[in-house]
């Protein structure tokens, strides 16, 4: 095989050899004929003839080197590379619309690729699952207790290991004295161990970290924050970090690329979790996130249905603490989780999806670009492939140089595509970030991506290629020589032609629908009426955890915040709230509501969240009825104020003021002092929640999250608020600051990444379809330039001959349409199966996308309308 390879790349050098020594044959036969007294040129000539045909010597002598496909190969690659420099037009259009075909499948398939496909850095990921919760009507999502992490992890027989985390942000002190905000979270002590996981460094948690006895400050951390944070000190094992003012010793390094089990919400820190820390367990409810590891020969639906049965114990458990019979309807559920657990996915994998069908479309519009394109190359060189079979080129040998072309063009377009999907998926990832929680996914093309793009390359390649290489392979040599360039083509052939411009129309119109169904969306929830005012309004999350203030020093420090924020110049009105708008809710508990009689089974949850005075002026939430919180109603009885929803549903047309709300386990009321409008809180998607809000300084309740209503930009009183929170909260951080506008976008990124992306693919298709047109329309005009000068000699008026041009172009628009507006059709209600919000209703997106593509056709038309229009009959006769 060694003696193959060396002459397969040492091919000149034998190239050369063998002319030498056939040269030196002849050469010697030549001699022995002289010497035998025949004339010097006689000889030569005669030890020619003797030897035969050299060039059939030569490539006999090759084949029986070996390796000759590949020879044959290389040249059909050099031949196609040398026909795209010459034609540098046709191979800029050519690769420019597979490249931006296939960067458009590359990015969006790198995106899947980071969201479901690529499995966490462990031992077995497959083996990996999640457990979710569902209550009836809503989502599931991964929450759980303390006492549910250890019922299932001392009653399960199908989990060799189920371990719990939590996401929370430390506020770690560095060399500044402002604290800096680090991902992190408590991990359960057997957490690396079921994962799978070693260390780079030191030691990570395990179960010794779980006693009792253990000391509880020691801490892991990630390699990217050792390398970043610690300067990638070999002697960090020992070393101490702060809390706050809480020394964390770091035991341990993670190994390279393990962030958790979220990939796209990397965690850099990870401390043990076990019930001595009261804070994190005793005092919360449903903060735990769990995943557990499947026992070798366990399946999916064995833990389904063991979990389904443990599971009845938390309902059981719920149920004791209330009479609400919905309690008894909560479901578990079990899904794999070896690309991670499933918050990211639920949000983008749909609209993901969506995306991916509509690339697809543009890939195949690029396709019939390509190969319309090819189609009319092809009809030019009809006579150079029939003198080539003339002067005994092998069928297959065309065919063969057909594909390679073809293929070639589609690795350039599949390499440009590459580097588009580079900076596209950097930009998708940007958008996915904007929402409300942070996203770091890693989407960047990874080996797997790439060899998606190489394998839709030479695919894309062979199909466009197809048509051009069986017209190359059935070259008739006589007729094609005797027709001329203008009347020797098939009508088969201007079929297909045309059947591919028809194929680009009724793709784009359906690009184009599902950009204006996606865009429409998302018109309508940017304006959809919120209850709230979104502008001018500053949010302001601060993190006191580690910063030494117990909780009677933090409620005066912020009381005293609030009254400092509020004098800042350009500040109207300054408040405190548990959770923003757009953000969720404090919880949900099933109350007693004064005056009505529960039905049986009836769901009695109620929405509550905890602000200070001002909450409802400042956010532009309109006070109906009664009163807003007030200061002074601290060390007296406990008020709340309820939305309308609330109180059409308890009170229908009565005056709410003065009754009672009483929280199922809880021994006092809450009296309801005032009525507000419905202001969404989570899901602007849904309706408005039945909701009740409590004063936070009354109930000793005081959350670290801040709002602002001023009369300027917002952004201008940043700087202000850092100032004056340095200035009185020295060891606490700010953990966020951002506008209430850009935490409404947030709440609608999945639907803005659909519609951004769509819109632009749309866009794309439209105008790759009309190049297209466009191209078979003008080579169409100079096919039948001879035929057109005709008409106008004949009588033929400009207005005539335009009608002509444009009339087929529209009725290859009409065609497209036909086929087009029923996928379309269809489409809506694919894209609803995956995303039920979307509004189906109407046929806007439908005219929208028929419209555009007419209006294309026309200006596509409009300059092979021009030339034909300006053709000169006596010229046009004399053509050809």
């Amino acid at each position: 095989m060694s003696l193959d390879l060396s002459r397969l790349f040492h091919r000149k050098r034998r190239d050369e050899e063998l002319d030498e020594e056939i040269q030196s044959h002849l050469a010697m036969a030549t001699r022995e004929r002289i010497e035998q007294g025949e004339e010097p040129q006689a000889a030569a000539q005669a030890a020619r003839r003797e030897f035969g045909n050299r060039t059939l010597v030569q490539e006999t002598t090759r084949a029986m080197w070996g390796w000759s496909s590949l020879e044959l190969l290389w040249q059909d690659a050099r031949y196609a590379l040398r026909g795209m420099r010459r034609s540098p037009a046709f191979t800029a259009v050519a690769v420019l619309s597979l490249a931006l075909g296939m960067g458009a499948n590359t990015a969006i398939f790198s995106l899947i690729n980071a969201l479901m496909l690529r499995m966490l850095p462990v031992r077995d990921p497959g083996q990996l699952v999640e457990l979710l919760f569902k209550a009836p009507g809503q989502d599931h999502f991964n929450a759980f207790d303390w006492r549910d992490y250890e019922h299932y992890r001392e009653n399960n027989h199908v989990f060799s290991g189920l371990v719990a985390s939590s996401d929370t942000p430390f506020a770690i002190r560095g060399d500044g004295l402002e604290p800096e905000i680090v991902r992190g979270g408590f991990v359960s002590p057997n957490y690396f161990s079921v994962l799978g996981v070693s260390p780079a460094l030191g030691r990570l948690i395990g179960m010794e970290d779980g006693s009792a006895s253990a000391p509880g400050n020691i801490a892991v951390v990630s390699w990217a924050y050792w390398k970043s944070r610690l300067g990638s000190d070999p002697a960090v094992i020992g070393r101490q970090i702060l809390d706050g003012d809480h020394p964390l010793t770091v035991v341990g390094v993670a190994p390279r690329g393990f962030v958790g089990l979220e990939p796209a919400n990397p965690q850099d820190i990870w401390l043990p979790l076990t019930p001595q820390h009261p804070s994190y367990v005793a005092t919360a409810r449903y903060w735990l996130r769990l995943a557990a590891r499947l026992k070798p020969g366990m399946s999916l639906k064995q833990a389904r249905a063991e979990m389904a049965v443990l599971y009845r114990w938390t309902v059981e458990e719920e149920f004791k603490t209330s009479d609400d019979r919905s309690v008894r309807s909560w479901k578990i559920e079990v899904q794999p989780a070896g690309a991670g657990l499933s918050q990211l996915r639920d949000q983008f994998g749909k609209p993901a999806l969506v995306l991916m069908a509509v690339v697809a479309l543009l890939l195949l519009i690029a396709c019939a670009n390509m190969a319309s394109l090819l189609l009319a190359r092809g009809s030019a060189r009809r006579r150079e492939m029939a003198v080539r079979v003339s002067l005994g080129a092998g069928r297959w040998r065309l065919l063969r140089q057909g594909l390679t072309e073809s293929v070639m063009l589609a690795a350039w377009g599949g390499l440009i595509g590459i580097l588009l999907a580079y900076w596209g998926t950097g930009v998708l990832v940007r958008i996915m970030g904007s929402g409300r929680q942070r996203v770091e996914l890693q989407a960047h093309p990874d080996p797997a991506v790439l060899l998606f793009t190489a394998g839709i390359a030479l695919l894309t390649g062979v199909l466009c290629g197809l048509a051009p290489a069986w017209q190359a392979y059935r070259a008739a040599p006589v007729s094609f020589l005797r027709a001329s360039a203008a009347g020797s083509e098939t009508r088969g052939r201007r079929l297909f032609g045309k059947s591919l411009v028809v194929a680009q129309v009724a793709f784009s119109v359906v690009l184009l629908s599902a950009a204006s169904l996606f865009i429409r969306h998302l018109s309508h929830l940017e304006h959809l009426d919120l209850g709230f005012r979104r502008d001018h309004v500053l949010l302001v999350q601060l993190n006191p955890s580690g910063s030494g203030y117990d909780r009677e020093r933090l409620s005066r420090a912020y009381n005293e915040l609030l009254a400092r924020l509020e004098a800042i110049p350009g500040v109207c009105s300054a408040t405190m709230c548990g959770f923003f708008p757009m953000a969720g809710v404090g919880g949900m508990r099933p109350a007693t509501v004064e005056g009505y009689q529960a039905k049986p089974g009836e769901r009695r949850y109620l929405s509550e969240s905890w602000v200070a005075p001002k909450y409802f002026a400042t956010f532009g939430i309109p006070l109906v009825m009664g009163r807003d919180f007030s200061f002074a109603d601290q060390g007296h009885g406990r008020v709340a104020i309820v939305n309308q929803t609330l109180v059409r549903y308890f009170f229908g047309d009565r005056n709410p003021i003065g009754r009672h709300i009483t929280f199922d386990g809880d021994s006092q009321p809450f009296e309801i002092v005032g009525v507000v409008g419905d202001a969404k809180s989570g899901d602007m998607r849904e309706p408005a929640l039945r909701f009740v809000y409590l004063n936070s300084f009354q109930l000793g309740t005081e959350s670290s999250r801040f709002a602002l209503r001023t009369s300027v930009d917002p952004e201008a009183v940043a700087g202000d608020v850092r100032r004056v929170v340095r200035g009185l909260l020295k060891t606490v951080a700010i953990e966020n600051m951002k506008t209430l506008a850009a935490q409404v976008d947030g709440a609608i990124v999945p639907e803005r990444l659909s519609a951004m992306m769509s819109g632009l693919f749309g866009a794309l298709g439209a105008l790759l379809a009309a190049l297209g047109l466009y191209g078979l329309l003008a080579y169409t005009v100079a096919r039948r330039i001879h035929e057109l000068g005709i008409r106008v000699a004949l009588g033929a008026s400009r207005s005539d001959v335009t009608r002509m041009v444009v009339g087929e172009a529209l009725g290859l628009s009409c065609a497209g349409l036909a086929v087009g507006v029923p996928i379309a059709y269809w489409g809506r209600r694919f894209a609803v199966s995956l995303i039920p919000e979307l509004p189906v209703q109407g046929v806007i997106p439908l005219v929208f996308g028929a419209a555009v593509m007419v209006i294309l056709a026309w200006l596509a038309a409009y300059l092979p309308a021009r030339r034909a229009t300006r053709v000169d009959p006596m010229e046009a006769l004399r053509y050809e």
